[in-house]
């Protein structure tokens, strides 16, 4: 379902210092097999859950048979949630829903409810949204594994109050819970209010979660075939057996991030060619930065690393970004991902006008392909790494091995920097910062610090 080309990626082709050898995949070999072993011996003691995801059958069980009820009952499902609680659901929808589903009739949704993921707490944004819907018609998942995520239970508190204006007590039918399985304010109110609810699995962060119930719950209430989704990362999961890096496709990917890491390009650029995976590329910018940006390394000691992911969108941004990626400091690798077959429009017949002729009998899917190799191209030739994943169509199956994929890329990525992928003590100063100054209690020596902190800087403003 996804082939890997890294032609362009070896200093043989693209005739730079910047390129990698065969021989330095070669050197990684033995690191290698041990960061497999590592992460195997780790599944088997059951610390490594994600590895297992695509195969909770039982779980699909349980949110299939919700999501038909639920399904059928409402006209929009809104999501409230945040990074890890809403990214990966907005990449799966954008890619395996028509582009214009929401404005779809409920015949040609085949029944489903139009999908809204609220991921800010932009007051405008959601004042508009709940302008525009009808609360009578409308249900809410609201995911939080902690249950205390500020931006997401201040969404709860607001579309709580809506619902219940307009349909009283009642509203405790029209919203879903996903949080943890034992604690928190989230599962506290599902044991004594009544709420549906359903567990993030224990030892699956938010940007990991995209194939538990965090992901597979809304989307499958919307519609998307979650269970053909699980099977294509089952059977991609036997490609990412190998301890080898050139048998290996999640495991190559991350080794060739990580040398070119070494080579002076800190900057990763994911360009998808398709406008339906452009939120794909938001929901790796995530993945890559918050699992691999750390401070301390492995061993303990104090030694910052982590690539820089930037999302681009081919052939959009070839008239945006790639002036700066095929001319600029030489500090980045582009990651292409093109789809060989879809829905495609031939270009009319000889119009007569000559400058444009040369597009008959061609369509614009080959136009969009010939943009991305001609662009592959052009980097290669001035010395610019590049790798492209190609997937053979966008379905359920292949966004299930191309989300597993880059999972698995991430875990085996994090023994080769050294670091803890599954942590984010760095996310943590500016939530208890955001607590304190909102007055949650138990912050207030936070809040003294911080507000102390601040009248001393002095400002500087124009």
């Amino acid at each position: 379902m996804i082939r890997v080309d890294y032609t362009h990626m070896l200093a043989d082709v693209i005739g730079s210092d910047k390129g990698v050898t065969l021989s330095e995949l070669e050197a990684l070999s033995e690191r290698s097999e041990q960061i497999h072993a590592d992460l195997q011996r780790r599944r088997q003691r059951g610390e490594l859950p994600v590895y297992d995801l695509p195969f909770a059958k039982k779980v699909v069980e349980q949110i299939r048979q919700v999501a038909d009820e639920w399904g059928g009952r409402f006209d929009a499902l809104v999501v409230l949630g945040i990074g890890g609680s809403a990214l990966g659901t907005t990449a799966v929808a954008r890619a395996l829903l028509p582009g214009l589903y929401n404005q779809y009739d409920r015949a040609a949704r085949n029944g489903r409810p139009r999908l809204y993921v609220l991921d800010n707490v932009d007051p405008v944004s959601i004042k508009q949204l709940l302008n525009h819907l009808n609360p009578v018609d409308t249900c809410f998942c609201v995911i939080s594994k902690s249950g205390t995520t500020v931006e997401t239970m201040g969404q709860f508190l607001i579309a709580r109050q809506w619902l219940q204006a307009a349909v009283g007590d009642g509203c405790v039918d029209q919203i879903l819970l996903v949080t943890d399985p034992e604690k928190g304010v989230l599962r506290r109110l599902a044991e004594t209010q009544g709420y549906r609810s359903f567990a993030v699995p224990d030892g699956v962060g938010g940007r990991f979660s995209v194939l538990t119930a965090v992901g597979l719950l809304p989307l499958a209430i919307a519609g998307v075939d979650i269970e053909r989704l699980l099977a294509g990362a089952a059977a991609f999961s036997e490609r990412l057996q190998s301890p080898h890096l050139l048998e290996n496709p999640a495991y190559l990917n991350a080794a060739l991030h990580y040398l070119a890491y070494t080579k002076g390009m800190p900057i990763s650029v994911l360009m998808p060619y398709s406008d339906r995976l452009s939120d794909f590329s938001d929901w790796f910018r995530q993945l890559w930065a918050e699992s691999l940006g750390k401070k301390i390394r492995l061993d303990g000691r104090i030694d910052p690393v982590g690539p820089t992911p930037v999302k681009a969108l081919g052939a959009t941004d070839q008239h945006s970004q790639v002036q700066l990626y095929m001319e600029g400091p030489l500090d980045k690798m582009v990651t292409f991902i093109t789809v060989v077959t879809q829905d495609d429009i031939p270009f009319p017949d000889p119009v007569g006008i000559p400058e444009l002729d040369y597009l008959a009998g061609k369509t614009v899917g080959e136009l969009l392909l010939a943009e991305q190799r001609a662009t592959a191209a052009a980097l290669a030739r001035c010395g610019r790494p590049n790798i492209t994943l190609q997937l053979e169509s966008l379905t359920p199956e292949t966004i299930g091995a191309l989300i597993y994929m880059f999972e698995i890329q991430t875990l085996f990525a994090g023994g080769l920097f050294e670091v803890d992928p599954l942590d984010q003590p760095g996310v943590e100063a500016g939530k208890e910062y955001t607590y304190a100054l909102m007055g949650r209690p138990g912050f207030s020596s936070v809040r003294n610090e911080l507000e102390n902190w601040i009248e001393s800087v002095e400002p500087r403003i124009i």
